[in-house]
């Protein structure tokens, strides 16, 4: 099963296996991410990064912040929602990059704390389960630095068509989508 996934440099995007690493010239472990195709200004102060997004899969890696803790020096509940809202999300558009989802209704289940050494980071991975022409059907899971099970979640959302961009004042573009 291949997905797509990052190229170094802001590359176009090459098929890959699911977990694949991209390597430099040189052997070494190469950054990787794709653009999450919207402007969500919430996403990037987290700094999540999408690294796959194919076929209804997609997977998103998470490096918390001292300041994205809970008292128990863990990645805060809500945090880790949000990387499970955004990894379902995008397993959903990944099958129809064009159309917008909204989230109708998620689900989560944290198995154990979220922990992450200094500069490590979590990865989610997102599956489409089943859609109509409306509606998408999603789980999502995160995983700690030893690929363990941190939180679960199942999620519906609904396909929004994107309508035409308008810019603000600031220049900052923001999609109007229909709920309708």
């Amino acid at each position: 099963h291949f997905v797509y996934v990052a190229t170094p440099h802001g590359g176009p995007p090459c098929l890959g296996r699911p977990g694949a690493a991209a390597f430099d010239r040189c052997g070494h472990v190469a950054p990787m991410s794709l653009k999450f195709g919207a402007h969500i200004p919430f996403v990037n102060l987290l700094g999540f990064t999408l690294e796959a997004f194919a076929d209804g899969h997609s997977e998103i890696h998470y490096a918390p912040r001292p300041e994205h803790m809970n008292s128990f020096d863990v990645t805060h509940g809500g945090a880790c929602m949000t990387l499970l809202d955004v990894v379902m999300a995008t397993a959903a558009r990944s099958v129809n990059p064009d159309m917008g989802v909204v989230t109708i209704e998620m689900k989560t289940s944290f198995m154990r704390p979220a922990k992450v050494s200094p500069g490590g980071r979590l990865t989610a991975k997102g599956r489409l389960m089943h859609r109509t022409k409306s509606m998408a059907f999603t789980e999502g899971t995160i995983y700690d630095e030893a690929g363990l099970a941190c939180a679960h979640a199942t999620g519906t959302f609904k396909y929004v068509n994107r309508a035409p961009d308008r810019a603000t004042e600031a220049g900052i573009v923001h999609p109007q989508i229909s709920t309708d």
